[in-house]
């Protein structure tokens, strides 16, 4: 199969006058050219955002359920575990994730699944073993989103599931307690690029 790469226009006076004007160098001038970030505003904000320039999360389907789902087990301190993936937003986002819930006072667990023995994305086995170990909610990180059968299981087996995931969804959504996914057709959210690490609050 031939491949025909395709790039952008170069424009060096633009990339020469962000890079003066922020003081970057040319290299991220040039992205910044290149993805039509050229206003200085725009610029400002990509480079030094504050929380006051995010968008609002609860435009994602299902974050209301999923923070009040996280409160009450904060506030009852239960055994809670996140399943992350194997990749570098999975890891990511089951650290982000991990440190944030523990500041917050709980112990949590969490499942990497072994890459050659359980493959992507949830395996009924690891669900076993969570169960068995008597954990109460289990949030997943950058997987879940086609887990359907998967997600049946938990229910069968009594243990509430938050999915957070930024691949696109099937036909059918799992039946998670919540499912939080930029790219849900039913999504509000203005940006659906989100990484798995950005999906998880």
């Amino acid at each position: 199969m031939n491949k025909k790469w395709e790039y952008y226009e170069a424009q060096e006076e633009k990339v020469e006058e962000i890079s003066n004007k922020f003081n970057v160098s040319k290299l991220l001038a040039k992205i910044l050219v290149n993805r039509d970030i050229v206003e200085d505003g725009e610029i400002k904000i990509f480079l030094n955002p504050t929380r006051n320039d995010f968008y609002d999360p609860f435009l994602m389907p299902d974050m209301e359920i999923a923070v009040n789902r996280i409160i009450k087990a904060i506030e009852n301190k239960e055994k809670v575990i996140i399943y992350g993936d194997y990749d570098v937003d999975g890891i990511t986002s089951t650290t982000v994730l991990k440190k944030f819930l523990a500041e917050r006072g709980l112990d949590v667990g969490y499942h990497i699944p072994n890459r050659l023995e359980e493959g992507y994305g949830l395996n009924k086995e690891a669900i076993e073993d969570i169960v068995n170990q008597k954990y109460t909610l289990m949030i997943t990180v950058d997987c879940g989103i086609s887990g359907v059968e998967e997600i049946e299981l938990c229910n069968k087996l009594g243990i509430d599931t938050i999915i957070t995931d930024h691949h696109e969804q099937l036909e059918e959504l799992p039946n998670a307690l919540a499912v939080i996914d930029a790219k849900r057709k039913d999504n509000k959210y203005p940006f659906r690029g989100l990484a798995g690490c950005r999906s998880c609050f």
